[in-house]
This record gives structure tokens, sequence and C-alpha cells, in this order.
């Protein structure tokens, strides 16, 4: 298909009509699809699935994995690169011996309610630590937790947040202080980035996945998890955690060559992350898996700051009304931020998702 037509039916504005162009983009492709059912409900009473279509042989022994949806907004982006898959006759130019997994909305709390966090306030890209060990600190985020998301949004309040941000960046750096925002925590709920105390449902639903498709067992598995808002506006950074000197770093390098983000060394768009997925797949995998998180720019990190900390203000210090006009301007300000739907962004997006899900089956063919 086209990607001037693509752009135009395959993304949607809403969690429910994603849900239907993905449904019936699958069903067209001949899809095996999979429901996961969330007991809450979205904004407007719709229900909330993650759906998983199978494309290819049952007992193929290299699978694509493609995630939409890991951080809920983002959704909307991932979504889009899915059914343009589907709907481009992905399925028809498939390798032998292999098959695609899409899992839509794996967050489809956050996707619905124009969150990156799940119900339980999560950061699912933080969850994946070992909640039976220590968990990781982060005294920067300690400090700052009442700049990054005050009691109020009053102009006197975000003046002095701003203020102690400021200061504490001079006296710091910005490295210290990116990693201090971002790198996860473990302690604040109702702040950014928060890790959990717990495994999250989302993250309870990838296993369900893993083990129902079997993916133990197959030879070699590619994760491509789909994220938006850091890096270039519409670039797409393949980003990835596999150490230096690794099998796993060296297939991944082989399939993205040097656009790959490499945040260890200082060569991403991203920087080092706790409880990331690709923590799920290691133990389970070993060597049998690559894990790459895709992410696209849209705007700026400052104005995706201060749009997150309105978003979190709003769930944890008012009683939320979904119909409300201030909570209305904070949804649509970080929607778009992390889906800016103009037809040149998407395009961008689909030009580099169909490249990098090529690379990728590519690589699974050469390598499993």
């Amino acid at each position: 298909m086209d990607i001037l037509t693509s752009i135009r039916s395959s993304f949607a504005d809403e969690y429910g009509d994603a849900r239907h162009l993905f449904l019936d983009a699958a069903t067209a492709a001949g899809a095996s699809l999979t429901a996961w059912e969330n007991p809450l409900r979205g904004p407007h009473g719709e229900p909330l699935t993650t759906d998983v279509a199978w494309v290819g042989p049952e007992d193929a022994g290299r699978v694509l994995v493609l995630i939409s949806a890991t951080h809920g907004v983002e959704g909307f982006c991932g979504s889009g690169i899915q059914v343009d898959w589907l709907a481009d006759g992905g399925a028809e130019r498939l390798p032998p011996d292999t098959a695609v997994l899409l899992v839509h909305a794996l967050n489809c709390h956050g996707f619905a309610w124009w969150r990156r966090v799940t119900e339980e306030g999560c950061d699912l890209n933080r969850n994946f630590v070992d909640f039976d060990q220590k968990l990781p600190e982060n005294p920067g985020h300690d400090e700052l937790v009442d700049a990054f998301v005050p009691a109020s949004l009053d102009e006197a309040t975000l003046a002095a947040a701003e203020a102690k941000i400021a200061a504490w960046r001079a006296e710091h750096g910005e490295k210290a202080f990116q990693a201090a925002r971002k790198a996860g925590q473990y302690k604040h709920q109702h702040s950014m980035f928060f890790g959990g105390t717990a495994p999250t449902r989302a993250r309870q639903t990838l296993a369900g996945v893993f083990d129902a498709f079997r993916l133990g067992d197959r030879r070699m598995v590619s994760v491509v998890d789909v994220h938006t808002g850091l890096g270039p506006h519409g670039y797409g950074e393949p980003i990835c955690g596999h150490k230096r000197g690794t099998v796993n770093l060296d297939r991944v390098l082989a399939m993205y060559g040097d656009s790959t983000g490499l945040p260890a060394e200082g060569a991403s768009f991203s920087i080092p992350l706790n409880g990331t997925q690709g923590r799920f797949w290691e133990p389970r995998l070993g060597e049998r898996y690559t894990y790459v998180a895709l992410e696209y720019g849209t705007y700026d990190q400052e104005r995706s700051r201060k749009n997150l900390r309105a978003d979190h203000w709003l769930h944890a210090h008012r009683t939320f009304d979904w119909h409300d006009a201030e909570a209305q301007a904070i949804k649509q300000a970080i929607k778009w931020h992390y889906y800016p739907a103009t037809d040149t962004w998407k395009e961008m997006v689909l030009w580099r998702s169909r490249q990098v899900i090529r690379q990728t089956l590519e690589g699974l063919e050469r390598f499993g």
C-alpha cells in the first residue's frame, strides 16, 4: 500500500477506533486472534483489551514480536504501524519458517486514558525489576519529586518548582538531572517514571502472551517495542540495551547498523534506565532473542516534562473528570506530545517502520 494512503487509513484518534482498525486488518490478513481483557473500562465506558494477532506458521522457528502501547498513549503510533504492516500485505512476504506476533495495546488502560502509565500508576517500562530484591534508588528524584509534580499548578507554585529544578541542574549537571527525572524510581507513586511495588497487570499479560505462544520454544525471537517522545521529530531510533560482546548485540548491529542506539555507551537519545522490558526477555530466551525499543521523536524534553507534570498532577491532586475543560486541555496536550497526528509525522513513522520491520525479518532469516 502507498504510504500516503496508509497514513489516512492506519491511524486512529481513540483507543476504541484503533482497536477496531487492528482487529479488522488482522482478520483480513488471516491472523489468529487472542484477547487478554482488562476488567476496567475506558473513559467512554469502552472495554479494555490487549489483542494479540499471530501471522504465519503455528510452528515457526523464528518470530518477530511487534508491540504497541507499552507506554499507553504512545500506542496511537504503534497501533498505526501494526495496522499498516497487516494492510500492506506483510503476511504475504514472510520468509519461510517465520511468524509475526503483534501485541496490540499492551498497556490498554493507559492507551484509552491517554496516559503513559498503567492503571496502577506505573511506568511499565520501569516495572520489569525483581521485586524480591532491593529496588533501585534514585536520590535525585527524591530531592526533586515535589518540583516534578507539585501540589498545585498555579503560577507561583510552578515558578518555585522551576527555580528548584534549575538550581539542582546547575549544581549536578544535565546528565544527573535526566537520570533523576526518568531513569526510574520506586518510592513516589504520584510522580513520573514510577516503577511500582509489584508486577503490573500489563507485565503479567506479557508473561501470559509469552507462554500462550510458546515463545520460549522458538529458535529465535526478535522484539520491536514501539515508543514515542524522544529524539528528533519523526525519526525512529532502534534503542538497544544488549551488552557489548554479546551475540545479541552483534545481531542487532547487523540488523540496524549505525542507527542502533546504545544508551549504556552514551550513543543514544535515551539514557540507561531501570526495569525496562529487555529484562523480561533476557532470562527467558538468553542468546535466542534480540530486543529494541523503536523510539520515534516528537518534541523537546522540556515540553515532555511539563506535559507529564500536568497529567500526573491531574490524577494525583484532584477529583478526575474526563469531561472537565482543564482535564481535557491537559489530556490533549499529552496526547499530541506523544502522537503528533500530522500527515508529515505519520509518513515518517511508516517509512521507518517498514524499513525496521524488513531489517528485522531479514535478520531473523539470517541468524535464526
